[in-house]
């Protein structure tokens, strides 16, 4: 509905005459003058951008390399440690991407983090002498893309180490804004969600009080037909002493489950019978929305307001720019036709071997990598079904 909406729109507006290439199935936008703006950020950055520039070509490797760890990993704890596997999606708005604030932070986030990758991509090759013939980006329905073209006589005539750098340049500009947004956030008690041991315990201080606080309670669940209210503060589940989330015991839909609760401070146990998760029927639930009061960062020096709906809504942006910024750029090291990473292995094998050794090779290589990142969607779908944010 948003791309009739944006298709129709751009007809009716004209938007060719300013460049704009508009079909049924995409949005192109093409601008010549972004060679003159490179040059010109260039002049003043030399310095930097060269340090840069040879930093993005270890940094693909070790990108590169951290993706495959991560991905095969992952497959290993599918059936080694199923409770430390990461499930994961692609990100598509209406499909994988269904409530409003996901999709509001996902559709800002994106131009800042294509800017930032193709920005780098830009000022590599200009610190390399290859012209950016044009810059944009397209939308494909539901996708998103951005794109520097540079000139490819140029570029096929440039050092191997200038293609590597060019190349490697967008996914390290990611990565590094991630590392910077990241190092802001650890002052904001919601960024303690995602950050692993041991870095939460250097940078944030774990409330002193246990137990998890009940928001809500889900209509017909085992919760509610127990008489277990909002604001409880959940201490035992089956006699183990519950300090946060993280503490709730693995539970069979269809269990009876002792629990105990502070009410207004006094003691209450409950036994209620575990729900079957919407998502999950094999998943055991209690029929709760829980929460823990957040840790508070050491290095409190930034006041985010989180109390306020503009704090909070800011907070969560970051979080989201952070979390596509890095991902993007560690994903696009993946040796796959349409990413960063298929090129950067083809501009270090190329002219070694013969053009047909070349082309079997990496169409193994892409395969592989499909197949590796195919199964993670695949076992995230077997774990918990079609999976949403």
């Amino acid at each position: 509905m948003a791309w009739v909406a944006i298709f129709v729109s751009a007809k009716a507006l004209k938007l060719e005459k300013y460049g704009v290439e508009i079909k049924p199935y995409s949005l192109v936008y093409k601008n010549k003058g972004v060679n003159e703006l490179l040059i010109k950020i260039l002049g003043k950055t030399r310095s930097a951008v060269s340090v840069f520039a040879n930093v993005s070509v270890i940094a693909g490797f070790i990108m590169m390399g951290f993706a495959f760890w991560f991905l095969l990993n992952n497959i290993s704890n599918f059936f080694v440690a199923q409770s430390e596997f990461s499930e994961l999606t692609v990100l598509i708005p209406g499909v994988t991407l269904t409530s409003a604030p996901a999709i509001a932070a996902f559709l800002l986030s994106i131009p800042i983090v294509l800017v930032m990758h193709e920005g780098g991509h830009g000022i590599v090759a200009a610190l390399e002498k290859i012209k950016i013939k044009t810059g944009g980006f397209a939308i494909f329905i539901a996708m998103f893309a951005g794109f520097v073209e540079p000139d490819e006589e140029q570029f096929e005539k440039a050092k191997k180490i200038s293609k590597l750098r060019v190349i490697g340049a967008g996914a390290t500009s990611n990565v590094l804004f991630s590392f910077v947004l990241g190092a802001i956030l650890l002052t904001n008690p919601m960024f303690a969600m995602v950050v692993p041991e041991p870095l939460q315990s250097t940078f944030y201080e774990k409330a002193e009080t246990s137990g998890v606080l009940v928001l809500s309670v889900m209509d017909g669940g085992g919760a509610q037909q127990a008489g277990i209210q909002e604001n409880d503060i959940i201490t035992t589940i089956n006699d183990k002493p519950i300090f946060s989330p993280d503490d709730f015991p693995s539970l069979n839909p269809g269990d009876t489950a002792s629990v105990s609760v502070l009410r207004d401070g006094q003691p209450l146990d409950f036994g209620l019978t575990v729900m079957a998760a919407p998502n999950n029927p094999e998943q055991g639930l209690i029929g709760i929305m829980r929460a823990n009061e957040p840790p508070t960062p050491i290095y409190n020096v930034i006041d985010w307001g989180l109390d306020t709906p503009i704090g909070s809504d800011i907070s969560y942006f970051l979080l989201w720019l952070w979390m596509i910024s890095f991902f993007i750029g560690i994903i696009n090291m993946l040796p796959l036709p349409i990413l960063d990473g298929g090129k950067f292995i083809q501009i270090i094998i190329d002219k070694r071997f013969s053009d047909k050794a070349v082309k079997t090779t990496m169409w193994i290589i892409y395969a592989s990598t499909f197949a590796i990142f195919g199964l993670n969607i695949a076992l995230s779908y077997m774990k918990s079904g079609w999976f949403t944010i």
